[in-house]
């Protein structure tokens, strides 16, 4: 009987280490399915809502459409009418300025509000909630108010600088197509406003992560705020400065909604606001009265284009070496 037991035993080991194995190759297949089943959505989410687009947009920018439906390649036709088109330099012009002003003003005051923010001991979750209020609003709603600030009869500003007896300023709506105008200025400080809570909340949290025993050392070597943040803060947030710089030029380059809103979809005086994307905008909806589909789609590839190889660039040059 012993040895009919101990057969048995022989015998159903085989059979417990099949089923161990099946078990586990069981639950290895339904984790993997479940993987490759978010994956796959993920991949489809991509293709339908953005590489094809950018695909349909590069297809679009060498064709024209032809009278009674459907298109017809035309090469770089497209390209050399907007490259011949004035407002395709004057909007790159204003893009820029723009793009380099949100980076004096709307780059350096979320940094500087972290700072001083950090730097309180009371307060300081209040604080956050009201740099960070503007972002909730919805940019139409946020540009509107900026809008009814700016009006030349009854704007804010307009009426604060009467009480101050200074002269008053028509804001975007200034005349003046000088490099740094009064319009662009305008445009950027409510772009500011409206979206420097994220940023300064970022900052914030690199900040609070920053170890306090440096900060600690540096003062016990009479280190002023100036020189703590030279030294200390600046260093140990580069990486976050870095990829917030290039997220802000690609952002700026594409600004629409501000010069849209404030100038009533108009561009300014002169096209002094009118940006690429407002272009593009023009070119497939507004231009003429008729739509041009084409010529958007040629501008919004030499925009890309340009992010890209920006982007590229700023990439390659702050690896990290070493």
């Amino acid at each position: 009987m012993a040895g009919v037991a101990t057969l048995r035993k022989v015998q159903a080991r085989p059979q417990a280490s099949r089923q161990l194995a099946a078990g586990r190759w069981s639950q290895k297949i339904r984790r993997n399915v479940s993987a490759h089943g978010f994956l796959i959505g993920a991949v489809l989410c991509f293709t339908f809502f953005s590489w094809y687009p950018i695909v349909r947009e590069v297809i679009m920018s060498f064709q024209k459409a032809v009278f009674g439906g459907g298109y017809a390649w035309t090469g770089f036709t497209n390209y050399v009418t907007i490259f011949h088109d004035p407002t395709f330099w004057q909007a790159w012009r204003n893009t820029l300025e723009f793009t380099l002003l949100a980076l004096v003003i709307g780059y350096a005051v979320p940094f500087c509000v972290a700072v001083l923010l950090n730097e309180l001991r009371h307060a300081r979750g209040y604080l956050r909630i009201l740099v960070y209020l503007p972002v909730m609003l919805p940019p139409a709603s946020a540009l509107l108010l900026f809008a009814y600030f700016y009006n030349a009869q009854y704007g804010l500003f307009d009426h604060i600088l009467r009480i101050l007896h200074l002269p008053t300023s028509q804001w975007v709506f200034q005349p003046g197509t000088g490099f740094i105008s009064t319009a662009m200025v305008s445009v950027v400080i409510a772009s500011t406003w409206m979206n420097m809570g994220g940023a300064t909340l970022i900052y914030l949290a690199a900040l609070q992560n920053i170890p306090g025993e440096l900060y600690e050392a540096a003062e016990l070597d009479g280190a002023g705020l100036f020189s703590r943040i030279r030294h200390i803060t600046i260093p140990q947030t580069r990486l976050i400065l870095l990829m917030l710089l290039m997220l802000q030029v690609v952002a700026t380059m594409q600004m629409f909604v501000e010069s849209f809103v404030l100038t009533n979809g108009g561009g300014g005086v002169g096209n002094n606001t009118q940006s690429v994307v407002m272009l593009i905008y023009q070119y497939a909806f507004a231009l003429s009265g008729a739509s041009n589909y084409n010529s958007a789609s040629a501008l919004g590839v030499v925009l890309m284009l340009v992010l890209a190889v920006f982007s590229g660039g700023f990439l390659w040059v702050t690896r990290e070496r070493g």
